[in-house]
C-alpha cells in the first residue's frame, strides 16, 4: 500500500506553486501525509499566523553526490578530530537540538513538527545522522529519505564544523547505498560553500519521481570520520571516494 492510498489529503501539483514556491495550505502532519507530500516534492514550512503551508521551491537547492565541496580546513578537521558518526542512533536528540537553535526568525520545528517527524522516523522514513566525540553528541542533521533522494530538514553543531561533518558523512553513506542526491530545498550562502546548487524544479521532480521507489538504506554503523578525509592535496571540488555521481 502506498502513501497515496493511505493519505486522506490530495495536494495540488507542484507546478501550480506561486513565485515563492507556495503550493497550498492545510492538511496535517500525520506520517502518511508527510510521506505523500515528500514523494510529490513538497515540504511543510510552518508559520505561526497561517494554516500549515506547503512549498516546492523553484529552483530547488540540491547537492549532487559528486558535487560536495570540502575546504582545506574541513578536510583537516576530518583527519584530526577523532569524531565518529552514526545513523538513527539519537533521532529525537538531533531534532531537539535543531529545534533549540537560536534563529532570528525563530524555529519552524514546533512541537507538532517534532512529533510528526518522530512518528515518520519510527516508520523508517525520517533519519538522523549523529556526530560523536566519544559519547558526546556534538553535531548532526535529520531529514526524510524518499528512494534515492534525501531531503535535509535541519542541522546543528555544538562543536565547530560538526554539522558540516554530518553532511559530508551523509553524502558518503548515501552514495554507498545507491542514492542520487541530497535535497537542501533552498540554496543559502552556507550551503553553497558546501556545493549546493540550484536545480530547476521540473528537473528535480523528474529525478525524484524516477527514484522514489528505490530501496535505498543508509548504512547505520558507527564509523570514524577520518575515513572521509582525502589523502594529499585536493582542490575544493573533492567528494568522498565512494560517492556516486547523479
Amino acid at each position: 500500500m502506498t502513501s497515496e492510498d493511505t493519505c486522506r489529503w490530495r495536494f495540488p501539483d507542484p507546478s501550480t506553486a506561486d513565485g515563492d514556491g507556495l503550493v497550498g495550505f492545510g492538511a496535517d502532519l500525520a506520517p502518511e501525509t508527510l510521506l505523500h507530500a515528500y514523494r510529490q516534492g513538497l515540504s511543510p514550512w510552518p508559520h505561526p499566523v497561517v494554516p500549515l503551508p506547503w512549498f516546492s521551491p523553484d529552483p530547488r537547492g540540491v547537492i549532487s553526490l559528486d558535487g560536495l565541496r570540502t575546504s582545506r580546513s574541513l578536510r583537516q578537521r576530518l583527519r584530526r578530530c577523532g569524531w565518529e558518526t552514526t545513523v538513527d542512533a539519537a533521532f529525537d536528540a538531533v531534532v531537539t537540538a535543531c529545534a533549540e537553535l537560536d534563529r532570528p526568525e525563530g524555529t519552524w520545528i514546533v512541537p507538532e513538527m517534532r512529533a510528526g517527524y518522530l512518528r515518520l522516523h519510527r516508520l523508517g522514513h525520517a533519519h538522523s545522522l549523529e556526530v560523536w566525540h566519544h559519547d558526546e553528541l556534538v553535531g548532526g542533521l535529520y531529514g526524510v529519505g524518499v528512494g534515492g533522494v534525501f531531503t535535509g530538514e535541519s542541522m546543528f553543531h555544538y562543536a565547530t564544523d560538526a554539522s558540516k561533518v554530518a553532511l559530508v558523512d551523509l553524502v558518503d553513506r548515501l552514495g554507498e547505498a545507491g542514492g542520487l542526491l541530497v535535497d537542501v530545498q533552498m540554496v543559502t550562502e552556507h550551503l553553497a560553500s558546501l556545493g549546493a546548487r540550484p536545480m530547476p524544479r521540473h528537473e528535480f521532480l523528474r529525478l525524484l519521481h524516477g527514484s522514489r521507489d528505490a530501496a535505498v538504506r543508509l548504512p547505520p554503523d558507527r564509523r570514524p570520520v577520518a575515513r572521509l578525509a582525502p589523502s594529499g592535496a585536493q582542490p575544493t571540488g573533492v567528494h568522498p571516494s565512494n560517492a556516486r555521481p547523479s
